[in-house]
């Protein structure tokens, strides 16, 4: 079978890995609000950064989440907001990403990770799986959520690659699956611009 993109066996040099923590962005119940929490402590308990979309709702939640951890530092919590302005980002961000992008912002949410954990969700994050499914990135989706995650967990958006977006249905089972996605070798999509670039074997 053909291999689109570079293979990589260590994605990581000295830096610390990334998970993108993704989902619903308007108002959130109580139980997607707690969910939304532990994961993003839960991720930085494990050594990751977090990067979300900078807004309130799971973005807002699990930012606050990460901040929580005893073993979160100043900087481990990244907000892409969609405008140039930075009051407009949740108060738990560290560093803020005023892209002036607007939609355009969800590549970089995923372009900057090394994996995807999905909580809920509605279009945008419909967007963001897209996306990560595109360019390769592990995808794990809280199927007990509801939203996009629920409804794509355990499936394939299409032919691209063999693998699915994992299904996971607590936060601790999600952010361990995370831990043993990013240990795993990959291909990096490279540019995929115009459709991926065929590299020879």
């Amino acid at each position: 079978m053909a291999r689109w993109g570079r293979r990589v066996t260590s994605v990581h040099g000295s830096w610390r890995r990334v998970v993108a923590i993704i989902g619903s962005g308007g108002a959130i119940d109580a139980q997607l609000r707690a969910t939304s929490l532990e994961v993003g402590r839960l991720a930085i308990d494990a050594g990751f950064r977090v990067v979300t979309g900078g807004l309130g709702g799971v973005m807002g939640a699990a930012s606050e989440g990460a901040r929580s951890s005893a073993a979160w530092r100043d900087g481990d919590v990244v907000g892409v907001i969609p405008s140039y302005d930075r009051s407009t980002a949740n108060p738990h961000v560290d560093v803020v990403v005023p892209t002036g992008l607007q939609l355009g912002r969800n590549v970089i949410v995923v372009a900057m990770s090394d994996v995807v954990i999905a909580i809920g969700g509605g279009a945008g994050t419909l967007s963001e799986l897209a996306l990560a499914w595109q360019l390769g990135k592990p995808i794990v989706a809280l199927g007990t959520a509801g939203g996009w995650a629920a409804r794509l967990a355990g499936q394939a958006i299409d032919h691209r690659h063999a693998g699915v977006m994992h299904d996971e249905a607590t936060p601790s089972a999600a952010v361990r699956r995370a831990q043993e996605l990013v240990e795993l070798a990959r291909v990096e999509p490279g540019d995929i611009g115009s459709g991926w670039r065929r590299l020879d074997p």
